[in-house]
Order: structure tokens, then sequence, then C-alpha cells
């Protein structure tokens, strides 16, 4: 056991607070990584206010982890000291079953797959993520950053950018594809930024034209404002895949009638209360309403190395480590543009 400084949620919504943790040995086909940098992902916020589903406390978030190995197990055959790696939202999974075994760990279908906090392990200890100096993972749980992203800018990668650059690849988005980004936050800028690379007509659906400029910067061909009630008139019909994602209850008939025929709305922000979905605003033009959750560990290497050949890295903001729950509290103000990362350095 190491033990290792890191930032915690002691209890439901109380201020994350500077603490130490224990992490296991390294095992045989363990990989030791000195986390450099961890992003801040708003749903980090919601497990640690508990608004999807009790937590376990304390709870030391983060899943956007870069870092660089220091150890590693004596069967460890992917990874060497020295490497520049990264961690994302799960570290196990059954391994067994048809989706582990189709490179879809996040679809375990064994109890799901073993996530990187506010979950339990298979040795029965809680686990902790990346808001901490160290952490230990299997080697088939870590990915390799490719030279050419820095860690700082790859840490959101490994959530914000695989659970855009999923969808967009799974809903083959490319050219002579319309795509439509819902919300221009953590999330929504790398769906831009990623729907642009693929070669889709991008355009943003933002409450207003407040971050227009950035939109189109970021490789948005049109910027709508969703509060413009015209909006909805001028693009009907419009678009082959729809990226929602907000965290927020929408008026889904509204978006919907924005598809084509058999076009697909495709929601990856989970609010935390229910949403109601009108049925017949799917009649008519065949259209679908799907979800998305991350993508699997060879799609996630996939994604990065994607990136890095585009030269995408997620647009930043580094805080020190004191400066977490300010940060929290600009993300739910929507007053970051457009991912808090944190040094770890500072813990």
């Amino acid at each position: 056991m190491t033990t290792v400084a890191a930032y915690a949620a002691p209890a439901p919504k109380a201020p994350l607070e500077r603490t130490t943790i224990e992490r296991r040995a390294v095992g045989e086909f363990d990989v030791l990584i000195d986390i450099e940098f961890a992003g801040i992902c708003h749903s980090d916020i919601h497990q640690a206010q508990d608004g999807w589903r009790p937590g376990i406390f304390p709870m030391v978030p983060g899943h956007e982890i870069a870092g660089v190995v220091s150890e590693v197990g004596s069967g460890v055959t992917r990874f060497a000291v020295g490497d520049r790696v990264g961690v994302g939202c799960m570290v196990d999974s059954c391994r067994e079953c048809d989706n582990c075994r189709a490179g879809l760990e996040q679809y375990c279908t064994k109890g799901g797959p073993t996530w990187t906090y506010n979950d339990t392990g298979k040795d029965g200890e809680p686990t902790y993520g990346g808001y901490a100096q160290k952490i230990v993972v299997d080697e088939n749980f870590v990915v390799r950053v490719p030279e050419g992203l820095s860690l700082d800018v790859a840490a959101p990668l490994l959530c914000a950018g695989i659970t855009t650059y999923s969808p967009l690849r799974h809903w083959n988005a490319g050219p002579g594809k319309k795509v439509a980004v819902v919300g221009l936050g953590g999330l929504g800028h790398m769906g831009v930024k990623i729907a642009h690379a693929m070669g889709a007509e991008v355009t943003v659906l933002s409450q207003s034209l407040r971050k227009k400029d950035d939109g189109l910067r970021l490789g948005a061909d049109h910027y709508y404002a969703t509060g413009d009630p015209d909006t909805f008139e001028e693009l009907a019909g419009t678009f082959d895949i729809i990226l929602n994602t907000v965290s927020a209850p929408l008026d889904f008939a509204a978006y919907l009638s924005l598809l084509r025929t058999d076009g697909t709305m495709v929601n990856v922000g989970l609010p935390e209360e229910p949403v109601q979905i009108v049925l017949q605003s799917l009649f008519g033009n065949r259209r679908s309403i799907s979800s998305s959750g991350i993508g699997g560990i060879a799609e996630t290497q996939e994604m990065l190395d994607f990136c890095a050949q585009h030269g995408l890295g997620a647009e930043i903001e580094l805080i020190s480590a004191a400066e977490i729950n300010e940060a929290y509290e600009r993300v739910q103000a929507s007053d970051v543009r457009y991912r808090f990362v944190i040094d770890t350095a500072t813990i």
C-alpha cells in the first residue's frame, strides 16, 4: 500500500478538502502512474453532490487522468516506466461477457464496469479517482498519450473526448453529414472539434449567441441560438445527427423536429431529473433518439490517436488544487471555457 495526497469530498455536497488515501501495491499486471493533470468533469460534481445516486464517501473524483508511468508489475507488457499515459472513466470490467470481448467494456453486462471512482473494486475496496498524486491501474485499462498531445490538454479527452468521439464515429459523422452539437461546454466544444475533423458540416445549437465566435473558431460552420424560436422553424428537417451534450431537460419534440429522415439524436449529457419524450415527435420521418456512454479502451486509444493526428486538445483553464471548489461553482454557472484541469503537483 502507498499513501498519497488527494482531494476528497468528505460527505455529499461538502466542499472538497485535502486528505490522504491508500493506493494498492503494484500487482503483476498493474501500472503505477504519477498523475500530472486531472480534468474536472461535470459528472464529478453530480456524483460529489449525490445527484445521480447515493455515493461512496469520502469520494475522490476525477476520471480524466494524464500522467507518467513510474512503476510496472512483473507481467506488464504494454507499458514501461516513463511512458505518457491516461486513465478514463473505468478501471476494470468482467472481461468475459460479449460486450467486453467486443471492446465495449463500458457496457459490461456483468454488473457494469468498475468506475474509476465512486465504485467498489473486485478487492472490495472503494475506488478513488484522479484528484490525487498517484493511481494504480491494471494495464488493460490504461491508454497511451501520443506524442504531439501535451498531457494537460489530453487529460479531458479521457472523458470529454471519448464521450463525443464514440457516438460521432458510431453514427458515421463525416463528409456529406450534417451534425448539430447542442451546448458548447466541456463536452460540446470537443464534439465540435471532432465532428469538424471527421469532415462533417457542423452546427452549434446554444441558448444564445454569446459563444458564437468561439464556436466558429473551434470548427463550427454555423451557430444558432435556441432561445430564438425562429431557429427551430429555419432548421426543421436539417440534421443527420444531433449530439446533445447538456445535462438538463430539453424540449425534445422541438429538437427532434430538426432531424432529417432516419436522423438520430444522441444524448451524452445525463440530467439528474427524469425527462419526457413525446413519441409522436419520432413518427413521420423515422427519427431515432438514443444515447451513448464513453467508449471502450481500444476506441479510447483510437480517439487519442485521432486527436493527435488532427492536433485536437481540449480548451483548458489550468488551476491549482486549492481552486477546486471554486471551479465546481464556476462549472455550475457555465463560467469555464471549456475545461478546468488540475495541476496535481499542487495537491
